[in-house]
């Protein structure tokens, strides 16, 4: 089965983005809990004040997709949603580097 992955272009609303990092920051703790989220990383734009990418790595799309169905997440992202001016997604699949385990294969 082949790793899920997303980068997720969250555009805040201004003077929102740290508090939406914090929140984002609050799901990167609770995914230490989960084993198939093995990278869950949240990023500041250098050039776009109110811009964060997230960094996701799934061992599934399916795992990814029953994380979203999680009371926990759900809460997460009815506090985000009136921080967030906009989302721009774009689904990537893993296929190796310094970091990430494919010991099961890819």
């Amino acid at each position: 089965m082949s790793k899920f992955g997303m980068y997720a272009k969250f555009t805040a609303k201004p003077g929102e983005r740290d508090a939406l990092a914090a929140i984002l920051l609050e799901s990167a703790a609770a995914a230490e809990a989960v084993a198939e989220c093995e990278l869950y990383i949240i990023n500041h734009a250098e050039t776009e004040p109110d811009v964060l990418w997230v960094t996701e790595v799934w061992s599934s799309e399916e795992a990814h997709a029953a994380s979203l169905a999680l009371e926990a997440t759900r809460a997460a992202i009815g506090r985000a949603m009136p921080l967030i001016a906009g989302v721009e997604s774009t689904k990537i699949r893993p296929v190796g580097g310094k970091g990430l385990n494919f010991s099961n294969g890819i």
